[in-house]
């Protein structure tokens, strides 16, 4: 039933009937890095706000208080990586936690404190204003954690190359300009040699491989420079510390591994697949990519083959599915899910006018994701690249990159919810449609101004 409204000395009109308390057995938590303040309904104790330490014995603490006040549903905010540990205890527990953007809410304007922080998420919780953030199941966070630490470590592996780059560049080597990578065969094969104290561009020269664009001479005069003690200590330290990334990586690929096939066998034990067919291109195995097979699993947990799609390879299709999940039942609609990776502009409505706003800033790995797969296959022969290509020439390459982003979001939340396979008749065959369209338009304006549309002899 609708609260009545009644007129106001303003002439605006007002409600009889206030926010209505929808959860009272509701709790708020202001998460720190040392401390956390909790508050629960003031009928629930005689100190209802409270500071219990970021250690174990306390976050325990904070758990038996809740449950001896009668809460079964709390709030917090996702500051950092504190609220992890919490997160986790409460769960075990039975409570239901609430995760929620702090963007989301607003205090009121200068009163700010960790205690009136705790009893506004309990009030706002109690109202049931709150919207819970996205966390995907246990076996996929377990997934996302060993993905995301695998990203930490080529970001550590790429500053090494560049640290390898400027201690050849000191020393006047100008491998980069003849090698497309220089820890490539090649550019590793002539790195090593030099670190073993050879410094004769020709016998360097010799380890080039057979698919290396540039010539033999061309390479040792790349070659020729000055090798300094202290720029070879520099190189040294930096070949060192690559190959212990590489290690490092090759363990993580190992339980990465491990764990993609213990997730298949746990949620398709009992799913026959159809045979999976060959893929579009042959995989490369770059030293950035996964080692081993990816997308025979993924198809087993997925049902369909997200390789497919353009700008997709086998890593980064992991990488959505261990942010994601395979459940897209979380979203209603295609729409809800662009909303939620950030790709969707925000709407705003005034007097009845949709009003210009700019995208809000986010770093959603999801859209970190989607937007790099969309440079990707803007560059390809396929409907995607002639969608990309088209808009970018009238709205420009960022716009177009984002627009093709969440295209490919709901493309695979297609693919994903209804289990049907990607179809691309490409790029000729977009330009066709497009061009239809463009007729159509124009013949249904000639329509209405009275006139009739004929094609050129």
């Amino acid at each position: 039933m609708a609260a009545r409204l009644k007129k106001g000395k303003s002439g605006g009109f007002r409600s009889r009937q206030g926010l209505q308390t929808i959860t009272p057995n509701a709790a708020g938590i202001d998460v720190g890095a040392a401390s956390h303040f909790v508050a629960v309904p003031v009928d629930r104790s005689d100190e209802p706000v409270r500071e219990f330490s970021a250690f174990t014995s306390g976050l325990h603490a904070l758990a038996d208080w809740l449950q001896a006040c009668g809460v079964t549903t709390v709030a917090m905010e996702s500051t950092g990586v504190y609220w992890i540990p919490l997160y986790d205890l409460l769960d075990e527990r039975g409570i239901e936690v609430f995760l929620v953007n702090a963007l989301h809410i607003k205090g009121v304007p200068g009163r700010k404190s960790d205690v009136l922080d705790c009893q506004w998420l309990q009030q706002l919780h109690s109202y049931g204003l709150l919207r819970r953030s996205f966390r995907p199941d246990a076996e996929f966070l377990k997934l996302r954690t060993y993905l995301r630490h695998r990203g930490t470590l080529i970001e550590a592996r790429s500053s090494l190359v560049q640290q390898m780059q400027k201690a050849l560049t000191l020393s006047n080597v100008q491998l980069h300009l003849v090698v497309t990578d220089i820890v490539g065969q090649t550019g590793m094969r002539i790195i090593r040699d030099i670190l073993t104290g050879n410094h004769d561009p020709n016998s360097l020269a010799k380890h080039r491989d057979y698919r290396c664009k540039a010539s033999a001479d061309e390479i040792a005069e790349a070659l020729r420079g000055e090798f300094r003690e202290e720029h070879l200590f520099l190189l040294r330290q930096a070949v060192d510390l690559h190959d212990a990334y590489g290690a490092k990586l090759a363990e993580c690929d190992q339980v990465l591994e491990q764990l993609l096939h213990q997730v298949v066998q746990r949620h398709c034990a009992d799913i026959q697949r159809p045979p999976l067919g060959k893929p579009r291109k042959k995989p490369q195995r770059r030293p950035k990519e996964a080692q081993f097979d990816i997308r025979g699993p993924l198809y087993q947990l997925t049902g369909v083959d997200l390789t497919a799609v353009p700008g997709l390879n086998e890593l980064t299709a992991l990488q959505l599915v261990g942010e994601i999940g395979v459940d897209m039942a979380r979203w209603p609609t295609a729409d809800h899910f662009v909303s939620w990776t950030t790709l969707a502009p925000s709407s705003r409505i005034t007097g009845g006018k949709a009003k210009p706003a700019r995208r809000p800033a986010s770093a959603h790995r999801v859209a970190e994701i989607l937007r790099m797969a969309a440079m990707n296959a803007g560059r390809t022969t396929t409907a995607l690249g002639g969608f990309y290509r088209r808009l970018a020439v009238r709205a420009g390459k960022g716009k177009a990159i984002v627009a093709l982003a969440a295209k490919l979001a709901r493309i695979i939340y297609a693919m994903l919810r209804n289990h049907t396979a990607f179809e691309d008749g490409g790029a000729a065959a977009y330009e066709e449609r497009y061009r239809a369209r463009l007729v159509r338009n124009l013949e249904r304006r000639a329509q209405d101004l009275g006139l009739q549309l004929v094609p050129a002899a």
